[in-house]
């Protein structure tokens, strides 16, 4: 999981590894009239490393392999693996998610298709939905405004272009802004799982002047002791500043282990190890509704980040139409039948 700012949560994490030669990667779904789905994917990296157990969606010896090399201007190599595969209908998208193996495992996933005839016109809903993972948190909208939010679920080449173009320094400066919100909003999460973890852990030992009602009341001061010393806050804990500020002293040194093993908890649960990716999703007929972004080829995309679905579920939608022919067919026909028999019933009189 990459965040653009770590300098609060990062002393909060014990073990987090970043691969840097992750590979880039697009999932899409093109979704068929019958409910089928094709799914394809595209990782593209600067070294030839593929692995199976790297890839962000369910992979399995059934999908149709494709390799190719790409050298751009700059005498750089890129690398690209290329797969599809055709499933019958969601059910068979969520069995494979159920049996995830491959990085993403564990994060709950799935797909729905909808189809609605309408006489004229056939309508239809595709939507991928991931489950918040992070009960005790709070929702980011409570910490974004409008355009902020917007700006929070953009692309990168969305927030690259915008952040390169005219109007560079109100986007940086918005840039700036998302950051050291999402950056709060983390804390808060974090601070607010540690508190439920701890109160857990130390059920049936703690006294009167610390219930759970008290510590969730005070959640704030410890999010402030914590930004406060963010630049040593490993420190402030292992010493049990923090702990002996928010607790009482007594309390910090008989809870310690308690302490510390919240800490692992909430680390754990708000950390998610999560491989990003994008996916497009083409629908058949026109486009009439979508929460997702239009890229430059006029097809829908959405980041999948664990930001997103951190303490709501992300759900990424889009609902297009085909026109029924036969309908306007047979519903001309008996128009002309209704008529006839008017004009046939009028020259008789």
């Amino acid at each position: 999981m990459k965040y653009r700012s770590l300098k609060l949560a990062i002393a909060f994490i014990l073990v987090m590894i970043i691969s840097c030669d992750e590979p880039e990667t697009m999932v899409t779904d093109i979704v068929h009239p019958d409910g089928s789905v094709t799914r394809k994917i595209e990782m593209k990296n600067i070294v030839n490393k593929f692995e199976t157990k790297d890839i962000q969606v369910p992979f399995d010896t059934t999908w149709i392999v494709k390799d190719s090399l790409m050298i751009v201007d700059n005498k750089d190599t890129i690398w690209f693996k290329r797969a599809e595969k055709l499933f019958r209908n969601v059910a068979e998208i969520n069995t494979a998610y159920a049996a995830d193996s491959g990085s993403n495992r564990g994060i709950p996933r799935r797909a729905e298709f909808k189809k609605t005839f309408k006489w004229f016109n056939t309508e239809y809903r595709f939507a991928e939905i991931i489950d918040m993972i992070v009960k005790n948190g709070y929702p980011v909208s409570d910490f974004l405004n409008p355009e902020e939010l917007r700006w929070f679920y953009s692309p990168e080449s969305v927030i690259k272009e915008k952040a390169q173009g005219p109007d560079s320094t109100k986007y940086k400066a918005l840039d700036d802004t998302v950051s050291k919100k999402t950056d709060h909003w983390i804390v808060k999460c974090l601070v607010s799982e540690w508190s439920a973890a701890f109160v857990r852990l130390t059920e049936g030992k703690r006294g009167k002047d610390l219930t759970a009602e008290s510590l969730k009341a005070r959640e704030g001061d410890l999010v402030k002791l914590v930004e406060q010393g963010d630049h040593i806050l490993d420190s402030l804990w292992n010493y049990g500043i923090i702990t002996g500020q928010f607790l009482g002293v007594e309390n910090a040194e008989k809870f310690r282990i308690e302490a510390d093993s919240a800490v692992t908890i909430a680390s754990e649960n708000v950390f998610k190890d999560f491989n990003d990716y994008t996916i497009r999703i083409i629908m058949p007929g026109k486009l009439i509704g979508t929460n997702g972004f239009i890229d430059s080829t006029g097809i829908m995309l959405w980041p999948v980040k664990s930001d997103y679905f951190l303490t709501q579920s992300y759900e990424m939608w889009a609902e297009s139409k085909t026109t029924n022919k036969w309908a306007w067919v047979v519903t001309g026909i008996f128009l002309l039948f209704v008529l006839g028999g008017i004009i046939f019933k009028t020259v008789r009189k």
